[in-house]
């Protein structure tokens, strides 16, 4: 269809504008048409990991394994860690808040001030993080949420100027032993901060964070088809997308749904689950392409699909 190649990091909207990042380029998707930017246009790498907006600008910031791209009317203007405070080149979240922009890198996290152009770095030595490899990040207005590989969770208090992490209280053991103590696990993949309330995705469940009380989601009593996350996007402090590699996972607060090409035979597959933990099927004729998610973005009542074998676009049906 256009897109330079059918593994899709992300994915991110932009009114009708869709960018998917991919492993060989960044793709714009306008007015039925693709257009495709690589590091011969400026890009800092052809693997494109995150996205993000500056709704304020309209600029569009990029995380790439070489680097963090700036797409500014048109203009491609890269940081490195050879010509910028950027921690490292690997980039493997981005966000907007302000005047600042946030970026997780594979040694630690930075944040770049528009208005000055001033660069600050955080790692080991300046934040709680006993590892640096940062693997995602979520701005509000008040708080700054990193997901440190290895390190938990990681929260920056924009009026204080202080941080904190949270951990998982049984350690980096696969074992659950206190379900809603804490943190699920240490390996957090991804993290999303809306309406006050902390989503946090890991490699062995999820977690949601009110500000004073945790509460986990497992495979054996939640509707997620897999404990293995790559992403976890919030719609408000109560409905949340889980990407897994076993299918797109919704949960409204309540019940939970499941979007994928069926295990078995590969089919167009939707799964429901109430609140009593009864699951039922639901005929449908689509699916994403693929199971192995990686992340979504929402377009009014549509919805984005970064998969393993392309790009997906979920439209709801009334």
């Amino acid at each position: 269809n256009g897109l330079p190649d059918n593994h899709v990091f992300c994915v991110l909207v932009d009114g009708n504008r869709i960018w998917a990042g991919t492993e060989n380029g960044l793709a714009l998707y306008e007015s039925g048409k693709w257009k495709v930017f690589r590091p011969a246009d400026g890009l800092g790498h052809r693997a494109v990991l995150s996205l993000a907006l500056d709704k304020s600008t309209g600029d569009v910031w990029v995380g790439t394994m070489g680097g963090l791209s700036r797409i500014s009317a048109g203009r491609i203007d890269t940081f490195t860690q050879l010509n910028s405070g950027l921690a490292n080149d690997i980039v493997y979240g981005v966000g907007v808040q302000g005047d600042f922009v946030w970026a997780a890198t594979a040694a630690g996290a930075s944040r770049f001030n528009t208005r000055t152009s001033q660069w600050s770095i955080f790692n080991e030595r300046n934040t709680p993080m006993y590892e640096i490899w940062t693997y995602s990040v979520s701005p509000g207005e008040d708080k700054v949420y990193y997901a440190v590989w290895g390190g938990g969770l990681l929260e920056y208090d924009v009026r204080t100027e202080r941080w904190k992490d949270y951990n998982d209280p049984d350690g980096e053991t696969e074992l659950v032993l206190f379900k809603d103590q804490g943190l699920i696990h240490e390996i957090t993949t991804s993290v999303s901060y809306i309406d006050k309330i902390v989503w946090v995705a890991t490699y062995f469940g999820a977690s949601r964070y009110d500000g004073r009380s945790w509460h986990n989601f497992l495979t054996k009593d939640s509707g997620l088809p897999s404990n293995f996350l790559n992403q976890i996007k919030g719609v408000d402090g109560n409905r949340a997308w889980f990407s897994t590699d076993k299918g797109l996972a919704y949960y409204d607060g309540t019940n939970w749904a499941v979007y994928r090409p069926a295990l078995d035979n590969g089919k167009p597959e939707m799964l429901v689950r109430d609140a009593d933990g009864n699951t039922k099927r639901v005929e449908v004729n689509s699916a994403p392409a693929h199971n192995y998610i990686l992340g979504v973005d929402f377009q009014g009542d549509d919805i984005w699909v970064a998969t393993a074998k392309g790009l997906s676009h979920g439209m709801r049906q009334k």
